[in-house]
């Protein structure tokens, strides 16, 4: 696991495609936007453990595939 530490509107990218960006900080929560391609499941860890395990990623994933946010079919 990489640990960083980030200030308020500065950015984490994952490969090419994702960038997470601290929006807020502040009484023990941190607010962050998360901009990924649509064919990657963004989603709240807890409501993936309350629906099933941690599903292992399908052999044959790829760009056909498509999985949208689970609250905001707008947000990849």
């Amino acid at each position: 696991m990489l640990v960083l530490t980030r200030k308020a509107e500065e950015t984490i990218r994952i490969g090419d495609d994702i960038v997470i960006k601290v929006i807020r900080t502040g009484n023990g929560s941190v607010k962050i936007g998360i901009e990924a391609p649509v064919s990657i499941r963004v989603m709240r860890g807890e409501l993936l453990e309350e629906k099933h395990p941690v599903p292992s990623i399908p052999a044959n994933f790829g760009p056909t595939m498509r999985v949208v946010s689970d609250q905001y079919p707008h947000v990849a």
